[in-house]
């Protein structure tokens, strides 16, 4: 976790760096071509069968979403401080209930339903509607959320059937064109300073996306969750240290609330969880 949280710390770095640069389009391009550069040699040594998919429409989905919510990411980094851009992807989890309620029929549980109040509430405190004027980039911040809400679920459901490599794999493949196709008009040949960023970016989602998928294989969801949360007062420091952006109480407050709720409902839940498992085996 401490490599997610430094890996997705980076990124944000990077993408501050890049962005009066070269256009967000371009950014995510380079991204799926770095990723499509590393995980390539473990498609090799692995077989080319690791890669084979029978979902296609759920892999052009999951990426539609995907990089709908990167380009909310990156873009919301450009403009406004970088806690409340942490703060509000925190709602993700918010909108993955829902939408797990409407789509694949889940229960939204007590504890459910108090994670989904205390997101809301903690969005408004965020965002202080009526009080301050809410920026663009956080309103495109909040659906790049709820974009990757819809990926999850479309992830979830296809860690089901098939291997991370592969998910990976047409994340970059499928992700490619659609960064490339609207950057021809607006390319920017990068220098070599903008070089380095990009690597940086690249190389740091996909160390993210295997950090977040080791640490939820080896620990519980109960444990990875809290440390996810030390993202927010690390790029809180890092944006008041290197891009003089005030430390916001209010964003820090709001994204406290948020977490609290998630946080009760993953503790719950994993709770319940080990209660049925122990049950289960006693009845045996």
């Amino acid at each position: 976790m401490l490599g997610a949280i430094l890996s997705l710390s980076a990124i944000a770095i990077s993408v501050r760096e890049l962005a009066f640069h070269i256009d967000t389009f371009e950014m995510l391009f380079f991204r799926s071509l770095i990723g499509l550069i590393i995980v390539w040699p473990f498609i090799i040594i692995q077989g080319r069968k690791k890669i084979i998919s029978h979902h296609p429409v759920a892999h052009i989905i999951r990426n539609i979403t995907h990089f709908a919510g990167q380009y909310a990411w990156y873009y919301a980094i450009a403009f406004i401080p970088l806690a409340e851009v942490f703060a509000i992807e925190f709602t993700t989890p918010m909108w993955t209930m829902l939408l797990a309620a409407l789509l694949l029929a889940e229960k939204i549980t007590t504890s459910r339903l108090l994670a989904l109040v205390l997101g809301f509430i903690g969005v408004m405190v965020v965002l202080r509607p009526g009080i301050v004027v809410i920026q663009f980039a956080s309103i495109v911040m909040l659906g790049g959320a709820f974009c990757f809400a819809i990926t999850h679920i479309y992830t979830r459901k296809l860690a089901q059937a098939e291997s991370p490599l592969s998910i990976l794999f047409y994340m970059n493949l499928i992700q490619l064109p659609m960064g490339l196709i609207p950057t021809i008009q607006l390319w920017v040949s990068p220098d070599a300073l903008m070089w380095f960023w990009l690597t940086v970016m690249g190389v740091m989602a996909m160390t993210a996306h295997y950090c977040l998928t080791r640490a939820l294989a080896v620990a519980d969801a109960s444990l990875v969750v809290p440390l996810d949360f030390l993202r927010l007062p690390l790029i809180a420091l890092v944006g008041y240290s290197f891009y003089q952006e005030s430390l916001d109480w209010y964003v820090l407050l709001g994204a406290t609330m948020i977490f609290s709720g998630n946080f009760i409902s993953v503790r719950k839940e994993y709770h319940m969880h080990r209660t049925i498992h122990k049950v289960g085996h006693q009845g045996e």
